[in-house]
């Protein structure tokens, strides 16, 4: 059984799928594992660390992704500089483990599934405990929710911690964190280390106590609508329920130094919470990172990848903050790999049970079939669209 990194070459993206640590064990696993060269590099592991840890540098990508029996990586498959798709690269039959945006750009499950490949989307890992060490998608979030915070206080033009001075007593900023999930936790811890006062919301109640054991207050809004889908994500809310939730929060965004969003609904467009006229009432010199920024922002004015100012407040459009952190995130994402290779591998072959919940929510392509129903859906919309 051969396993097989990939370099990435999505622009920017610094990660690799398996550090020399986690090659060391699935080699003593008695499994064969093929490192792209370079693929560590920008994460600071280096092809002798690889060798060393027992893989075989390929310094030929065609090679390494055609006799890959399961290929793992970071971002999902794209087109190459010499015009073709990496998914053609893969032999059929093999397995591809990587993050895929099923939900966002459906088509690519299709090329998947007309490759006959079978793909395992980390998206779609379920949020149970017995998933929970292969859930990726947490992991990169807790990443983001860390370095969100930095960015903004690098950004705002005062102190974050309470200072007591000659010169005088210098109040605490303020932090609003719109979002609760395992990025918006993260934020919050991260800005309460940094000494600010921290208050944060979210549309789903059941959060109140993880909030609230972080040093936090959680601002409530009463909904009268099911705001948590399945596995524990936010769903998407109604427009009454949007305008509401924006009422409530508009107060606690005027009042606040910065603002950190991380609302995200899978699939959907990310909720705008954030509104021209919130900013327009912000004190100049706050900031706003909107982690949404990529799938439309939680904030007006946001912009990908994009550093945008409006009435003197800052709208920071983050996008794949793991990726500066490359060390520890690929620390973190390579073990949820090992975890689910492990779990998938016994004996030296694939165990396909798709009685398992696991292994059935995130195999989304198998035999030449694209298996997740919500995928499904959206192509057939997609095909309905274009005729």
């Amino acid at each position: 059984m051969r396993i097989a990194v990939a370099k990435e070459i999505e622009f920017g993206e610094r990660r690799v799928a398996l550090i020399p640590d986690t090659v060391s064990r699935l080699v003593k696993q008695g499994l064969e594992v093929w490192i792209e060269a370079g693929a560590g590099e920008g994460a600071f592991f280096s092809d002798a660390t690889y060798e060393l840890a027992g893989a075989q540098i390929i310094s030929d990508p065609d090679t390494l992704w055609r006799e890959a029996d399961i290929l793992v990586k970071v971002s999902p498959p794209k087109i190459r500089e010499d015009g073709r798709h990496e998914v053609d690269l893969l032999r059929p039959g093999s397995i591809l483990i990587s993050f895929l945006d099923p939900l966002g750009a459906p088509e690519l499950s299709q090329r998947l599934a007309d490759r006959q490949i079978t793909a395992f989307s980390l998206e779609m890992i379920p949020r149970t405990s017995r998933a929970q060490s292969m859930d990726a998608l947490s992991s990169q979030a807790a990443v983001a929710g860390y370095k969100a915070t930095l960015i903004a206080a690098a950004a705002l033009p005062k102190f974050f911690p309470m200072l007591t001075t000659a010169a005088g007593t210098i109040a605490p900023a303020k932090v609003f964190v719109i979002g609760a999930g395992v990025a918006g936790l993260q934020a919050i811890a991260t800005a309460r280390r940094l000494g600010a006062v921290v208050e944060a919301f979210d549309i789903r109640p059941a959060v109140k106590e993880e909030v609230q054991s972080l040093g936090a207050k959680f601002v409530e809004v009463a909904l009268e609508e099911d705001t948590v889908a399945a596995g524990g994500y936010a769903r998407e809310v109604s427009e009454t329920a949007k305008q509401k939730t924006q009422t409530a929060i508009a107060e606690h965004v005027r009042l606040s130094d910065v603002v950190i969003t991380t609302a995200q609904v899978p699939g959907k467009q990310a909720p705008r919470l954030v509104t021209e006229t919130m900013i327009e009432q912000m004190k100049p010199g706050s900031v706003i990172v909107d982690l949404a920024a990529d799938q439309g922002g939680n904030c007006a004015f946001s912009e990908a990848g994009k550093d945008v100012v409006r009435n003197g407040v800052t709208i920071i459009g983050s996008i794949n903050l793991p990726s500066s952190l490359p060390i520890h995130a690929s620390q973190m994402y390579a073990k949820n790999i090992l975890t689910l290779v492990q779990y998938l591998v016994k004996d030296g072959t694939t165990n396909l049970n798709f009685t398992d919940d696991i292994v059935d929510s995130a195999c989304i392509t198998h035999a030449g079939e694209v298996r997740n129903q919500r995928v499904k859906a959206l192509l057939t919309e997609m095909l309905q669209v274009s005729r």
